[in-house]
């Protein structure tokens, strides 16, 4: 496994599905994976990248940046309300916006401030109480009220449940998109991003399968 072996794969299901060579964004998932890890996957060429916490990111990103040009940051975990303003300043695209609340504190800060990351809403497709995102029932509406409040949506974020098949939830993401105009599908980890991107991913997240298994924090 490593970057070379996933971006061949990802090449490899782009041709057996007919979509254009490089229509599929790796998101390189460094979330608590060490500096060097980090490093090194820069040091061979990627550039796009995905952090779960506000803080984590200001630990590392801005001194990356500076070193290496081109680096985009995505973030791809729950935002706190209270991070928003932090998050404009870190991230190129924020993949998690998945309530109400939070998109109206997106809007008053893009107007305050004339400029808004990429926006992916987040559907619980698998209706799961412990986890994030509108449900599939309420999607088209949080949708339009984002665009009503000149949002930058761009796509749909999902996350599977781990015990079902994810290729039905990655087609119902696909299906809303479909139906409200949006190209962006956020969908796919390690172990189903060719199950996502058969199924049109245009965003894949891939972590443990780039940088190795993650080091638990102390």
């Amino acid at each position: 496994m490593g970057l070379e072996d996933i971006t061949s794969r990802i090449r490899s299901v782009e041709e057996k599905a007919g979509r254009a060579p490089g229509s599929v964004s790796l998101i390189a998932v460094s979330k608590v994976q060490p500096d060097e890890r980090v490093r090194a996957v820069l040091q061979q060429g990627h550039r796009l990248f995905g952090e779960n916490k506000v803080q984590e990111a200001q630990g590392k990103w801005p001194a990356f940046r500076e070193e290496f040009d081109g680096v985009k940051v995505h973030l791809i975990g729950p935002l706190q309300t209270n991070k928003t303003r932090a998050a404009f300043g870190l991230f190129d695209a924020i993949h998690s916006v998945d309530r109400p609340k939070l998109a109206k504190t997106i809007a008053r800060i893009a107007q305050e401030e004339g400029r808004c990351p990429d926006l992916f809403i987040q559907v619980n497709t698998g209706e799961e109480d412990q986890k994030a995102g509108v449900l599939p029932a309420d999607a088209d509406a949080f949708i339009a009220d984002c665009r009503e409040m000149d949002l930058p949506v761009r796509g749909l974020m999902c996350i599977p449940p781990v015990d079902e098949e994810p290729s039905l939830h990655f087609a119902l993401l696909a299906k809303i998109a479909h139906r409200n105009g949006l190209e962006g599908l956020s969908m796919g980890m390690s172990s189903d991003f060719e199950t996502a991107i058969a199924l049109g991913a245009t965003h894949v997240r891939v972590g443990s399968a780039i940088f190795g298994e993650r080091v638990p924090q102390g």
